[in-house]
């Protein structure tokens, strides 16, 4: 709920309000009618640890989404998989690639100083140019980069080398990696060779440029032209906002972002959850009631969602807290008014949901339905059967 307040307090919202609030700019509140592009640069990417998720995702978002739109948009360069928010996989625009990954650059210089012991000996400048000049040539799998930098430096830690190498360049896996329905390993080669930018070195590439990105139609803040926090800030807000400075930490992988929050004071307005922290947001960002029906969604593991806040109760109910993953394994989470409220798997023709509580016949029927919707999506033509049981073993 949104409680009044003095003039001189800013305004409480509840769990409710930051609820509908983030549903609105997640496209999950009313699925949307814009392309996948176009959601996949307001949302500023999308979590891609595996292939599915960011099918899933989109599926959950868009009216009239279909698979192919997403992986057309992969085989012409306009979307890439690479490594940015939280040292973790995500699909980008081309144009995110390019400002994003330089963003969260520190955050990847922080994570090269966990394998120093392993890169002891190893001249991190000269091992960027080898990478570099082997991916550019031919793209490679994290194998390849292994056993050639391995026999450059045999006496260090063969994994610290590729992961040197991640952490040093921003490579993109190349496709068919990440296709709908098709299989590939993992090759990578730099985003400047695959998205066509000039090489350094004054490498050059055959590679076309992207087309130009057509105007969105999601509410959005301005993209930024360059890779500065502030811009991004803006960006975050829209897409996952009203949010503290803590949870944009949580969500880039980043520190130190307090100075561009106050930088950008004077633009924005100005919350209080009800413990009392101060989140900001863009003035006409969308905040809807707090009692605005939300339908169910079922959504991919580690979607954005869930990840994106230092505080998950706007999505994930304290009794619920922990209870969509299992060690390193995490589950497909299911939406009802809103909040978690189970997990889900598709199993040979069935859709097997497990709700953390009892659902009323009315919400059983909803989230019926909306699997049937998310099935047809994703494997038109199949049918599919949705069964309430047990998917986490116990």
């Amino acid at each position: 709920m949104t409680r009044k307040t003095t003039s001189a307090t800013p305004p409480v919202l509840g769990a409710r309000a930051l609820n509908r609030a983030t549903l609105a700019r997640q496209l999950l509140l009313r699925r949307s009618d814009t392309g996948a592009r176009d959601a996949v640069g307001h949302l500023l990417g999308l979590q891609a640890q595996n292939v599915k998720p960011p099918y899933y995702a989109l599926a959950a978002r868009l009216d009239g989404f279909a698979p192919e739109e997403l992986s057309r948009l992969m085989s012409e360069r306009e979307v890439v998989r690479i490594v940015t928010l939280r040292s973790t996989i995500h699909t980008h625009t081309a144009e995110d690639c390019r400002t994003l990954r330089p963003l969260v650059q520190p955050a990847r210089d922080r994570e090269l100083g966990q394998f120093r012991r392993g890169l002891a000996g190893v001249d991190l400048g000269l091992l960027t140019a080898l990478v570099r000049e082997m991916v550019e040539a031919e793209p490679r799998t994290m194998a390849q980069l292994r056993e050639a930098l391995t026999a450059r430096w045999p006496d260090a830690d063969p994994q610290a080398l590729a992961l040197a190498a991640r952490c040093r360049l921003p490579l993109v896996q190349v496709t068919p990696r990440g296709l709908w329905g098709r299989s590939g390993q993992v090759a990578l080669t730099t985003a400047d060779h695959w998205l066509g930018r000039p090489a350094p070195a004054g490498k050059a590439t055959s590679d076309p440029e992207p087309p130009a990105a057509p105007e969105p139609r999601v509410p959005k803040a301005p993209a930024p032209e360059a890779p500065t926090p502030d811009a991004t800030v803006l960006r975050y807000l829209a897409a996952f906002g009203p949010a503290s400075v803590k949870d944009m930490q949580t969500w880039a992988g980043l520190t130190r972002l307090r100075d561009a929050f106050e930088r950008l004071r004077p633009r924005l307005v100005i919350f209080h959850d009800e413990n009392g922290t101060e989140l900001f947001d863009l003035p006409e960002a969308p905040r809807p009631d707090p009692d605005t029906p939300a339908p169910p969604r079922f959504l991919p593991e580690y979607d954005n969602l869930l990840l994106s806040h230092a505080d998950r109760s706007r999505v994930i109910p304290p009794e619920h807290r922990g209870r969509s993953r299992r060690g390193n394994q995490a589950f497909r989470t299911l939406l009802v008014d809103g909040f978690l409220a189970g997990v889900w798997k598709p199993d040979a023709g069935v859709v097997v949901v497990e709700p953390f509580g009892k659902l009323t016949a009315a919400q059983r029927d909803e989230v019926a339905e909306e699997g049937l919707r998310t099935m047809a999506v994703l494997h038109p033509g199949e049918p599919y059967d949705v069964r309430f049981g047990t998917v986490v073993p116990r």
